[in-house]
């Protein structure tokens, strides 16, 4: 019996061992299958759409539409901006037969000025695509195309054409409207601001090929159209910019300066009628012009506007009750504030004067004394709504603003100096809005240069504009202007015909370098015209003139003498294109 137990044992061992096999293998069965089935569920479930798209983007072909850009008009409906059709040439060198190589390089060097040697290069080497020239017209795209040349490909494309400026270096408005860069990105000015309007949305057309190149349709959404861009309408008037910078490219020329920008403005809408600057640049030729040249003067720079701000502080105080213009003051020359001790820019004692004398004569001391009569917070509340605390927001790329500190932080000194534009920084679009405040009957006007986005009015023409100053401050505040023309220093910008109808102000301001003024000036001159019903505003600025004899007399750069005839030249010129009479309604 013991010998029969003994011989079964083993067996039983050996059926315990397999089965432990067995399970050990369905384990392991089971583990592969699992690792199977989520690998599969990853790619099946998890990255199916993935797969999908790098499935589809083997035998998808797609083909862009490009968007129209829109185009830019004046008020008169004179189309400023165009889009052209250009060409680039390029060549595949496999395509070119050595023995054609040199014959098609001489073709490209005689009609589209490639460089022969270079050309060579490219239809030697093992490249299979090369530009060999850029943006070319279509009649030497047709000259090309007529030579039916191996291997010599045309590419198509658009470009904005801008129309030509006072000289063959520039173009029309060129710094207001900025330019479209190769990659169709609007660059500076209204190009820039209203990139997105301009350019539209491209659509593309969609499809999927077999691998014998057979076209697989795969739905019906296989086509966007694109939406062009809207056209603008803009305020400003072709033949009125073409004369402001005929007559501010002279000025600055004639009196040595270093630059000069002038900018009109509807009164009563606040629309941008000129906005020039000199020098300028051709927008047509935008990639071989040093990019400094692209900065605007007009918004893009901030400047102290001088005697100009005499009007917003007088107006202010006017308006305010603190004085009239037959208010009398004592004028010594001179008033200490602050620790400083401020002067008139003749330094003369001017004794007993009324406001339109200071005015007239453009005296600091009466103008820290009208500030001071008024009081520096409303002052301040002035400023505020003239405009001049913050940026205008002209719809123009890169406004450049540097607000005055707040009411509470601004000292004594400071008070005193803005009060006749010093030591308070401004842009010309914040002073012209300001000045203009006076010609549009006390109300401001938003400024702005679009009138119209497509069939859209500008938003800005239907919001009601708030009033600054009250109608009976505008008449005095006119009226003293108009002394300033008729008797003093604003003689140089009297239009013919308007002598006893028209209102200005002159403005000479020091430059600082440094911390420390200089010698060098802003000069400039603001106004409008008629002065009994104006039809335009409009601020001429002279940055650093050195007029014949400024060597030995410094005032000769003043603003009567370097930025009021250029007013006056321009004023004259919208005078007779506007067909404005004197006293008309």
């Amino acid at each position: 019996m013991s010998v029969g137990v003994r011989r079964r044992a083993p067996r039983l061992e050996r059926i315990g061992s397999t089965r432990l096999r067995i399970f050990a293998m369905l384990l392991v069965a089971l583990v592969l299958a699992g690792m199977v089935w989520s690998r599969l569920a990853y790619w099946q479930v998890a990255r199916h759409g993935q797969l999908a798209i790098q499935a589809q983007a083997q035998y998808r072909e797609l083909v862009n539409l490009p968007a129209i850009r829109g185009a830019i008009f004046d008020r008169n409906l004179t189309q400023l901006v165009v889009n052209t059709t250009v060409y680039s040439a390029f060549v595949s060198p496999d395509q070119v037969p050595a023995a054609w190589r040199d014959r098609v390089a001489t073709a490209l060097v005689s009609i589209v000025g490639a460089d022969h040697a270079k050309v060579m290069n490219i239809l030697g080497s093992t490249s299979k695509f090369a530009y060999i020239a850029r943006r070319f017209p279509k009649d030497k795209a047709d000259q090309l195309r007529a030579l039916k040349l191996p291997g010599v490909g045309l590419e198509e494309d658009t470009q904005r054409s801008y129309l030509p400026g006072i000289a063959s270096g520039t173009t029309l408005a060129a710094n207001l409207l900025g330019f479209v860069n190769y990659n169709g990105d609007g660059q500076y000015g209204l190009e820039a601001y209203y990139q997105k309007t301009l350019a539209g949305t491209p659509g593309y057309i969609s499809s999927y090929r077999d691998l014998a190149n057979r076209e697989i349709v795969l739905g019906t959404h296989t086509h966007q159209a694109p939406v062009n861009g809207s056209d603008i309408v803009l305020s400003l008037d072709a033949n009125v910019q073409y004369a402001a910078e005929q007559a501010l490219a002279d000025g600055v020329k004639k009196d040595n300066a270093e630059s000069g920008s002038v900018l009109i403005m509807d009164p009563t809408t606040g629309g941008i009628v000129a906005w020039a600057d000199y020098p300028s640049y051709n927008a047509n030729d935008f990639a071989h012009t040093d990019t400094a040249m692209f900065k605007d003067n007009v918004s893009s720079y901030v400047y102290e506007p001088g005697s100009v701000m005499k009007v917003v502080t007088l107006g202010g105080a006017i308006n305010s009750g603190a004085i009239t213009p037959d208010t009398v003051i004592n004028d010594p020359g001179y008033l200490s504030v602050g620790g400083f001790r401020i002067s008139d820019w003749d330094h003369r004692n001017h004794g007993n004067i009324n406001y339109t004398y200071v005015l007239q004569h453009s005296l600091n001391v009466g103008a820290m004394k009208a500030m001071q009569a008024e009081g520096h917070d409303a002052f301040y509340s002035y400023l505020q709504a003239f405009g001049l605390t913050k940026a205008s927001g002209i719809d123009v790329a890169g406004e450049t603003t540097v607000p005055p500190p707040s009411a509470a932080q601004m000292a004594d000194a400071q008070y005193a100096t803005s009060s006749f534009g010093q030591g308070i920084d401004v842009n010309m679009v914040q002073m012209l809005a300001a000045i203009n405040v006076v010609a549009n009957g006390g109300k401001y006007a938003p400024p702005h240069v679009v009138e119209r986005v497509g069939s859209r009015i500008n938003p800005l023409l239907l919001q009601p504009q708030r009033q600054v100053i009250t109608p009976d401050a505008v008449a005095k505040m006119t009226g003293m202007m108009e002394a300033v023309v008729q008797h003093g220093s604003g003689y140089t910008t009297r239009v013919k015909g308007f002598e006893l109808d028209q209102a200005g102000k002159t403005g000479t301001s020091q430059i600082p370098v440094n911390g420390q003024y200089t010698l060098d000036v802003w000069s400039s001159f603001v106004g409008f015209l008629p002065a009994s019903h104006p039809r335009f505003t409009m601020l001429v600025v002279i940055r650093k003139p050195h007029a014949a004899g400024s060597d030995r007399d410094w005032t000769l750069n003043d603003g009567y003498i370097t930025a009021g005839p250029v007013w006056q030249k321009i004023a004259q010129a919208v005078a007779v294109d506007w067909h404005i009479t004197p006293g008309a309604h």
